[in-house]
């Protein structure tokens, strides 16, 4: 654990940095979402030129579908005027300065790999923003007419990222929560003799 004080009139101000696994892991997540995004993005427009075949089936259930979004991952929050590059990709730097700064104090492993996976998203989707003013999505699942919202790898990264990092919340309060009863039980047990007695 790596460690920088501060000192802030006689008071330390003590930051906590994650392990060197953790900001490795975080680091190659975070440029592993961002190159996939950006070379399938680059692919999609410069050699498969997508937007002038519209939408091609791929497999069943899978099309390659142009969409230009000017909305948030899977279109939410569309038709805010044409403010609203300016104001996406305000909001998702000052995101993506949390997540890094997440990515750089956490011990744990899964979430410094998803938070730095979600940053690599939003970076991705903001560049976007600034080339085109849009967000380029194309790939369109669906089956049985029922049809999700063309996204793309960027909102993958997001979307999964957001997952594990709930999972892993979750099943680290699990195991909090059972250390602290098993701290608990272990106090109330005197060593070779038992519960210890109570007092009257």
């Amino acid at each position: 654990m790596q460690r920088c004080g501060v000192d802030v009139k006689g008071a330390k101000l003590t930051v906590s940095f994650g392990r060197p696994a953790t900001l490795v892991a975080g680091l190659a997540a975070f440029l592993i979402v961002l190159l996939a995004d950006q070379i399938s993005k680059w692919w999609i427009l410069a050699v498969y030129h997508l937007p002038d075949r519209g939408s091609v089936a791929i497999m069943p259930g899978l099309n390659f579908t142009m969409v230009w979004n000017h909305a948030v991952t899977f279109g939410m929050l569309g038709g805010v005027g044409s403010k609203g590059p300016l104001l996406f990709c305000t909001v998702a730097l000052i995101a993506v300065l949390a997540l890094l700064w997440q990515t750089l104090r956490t011990p744990r492993m899964v979430v410094a790999i998803a938070s730095a996976a979600i940053a690599g998203g939003a970076v991705g989707n903001v560049i976007d923003r600034i080339r085109f003013g849009a967000v380029v999505d194309f790939i369109h699942a669906h089956a049985f007419g029922w049809s999700w919202y063309v996204f793309n790898v960027a909102d993958s990264a997001i979307v999964c990222g957001v997952i594990a990092w709930v999972i892993d919340s979750i099943w680290s309060d699990r195991r909090d929560a059972a250390s602290r009863t098993r701290a608990e039980t272990g106090a109330a047990t005197v060593p070779g003799h038992g519960p210890a007695p109570h007092e009257h």
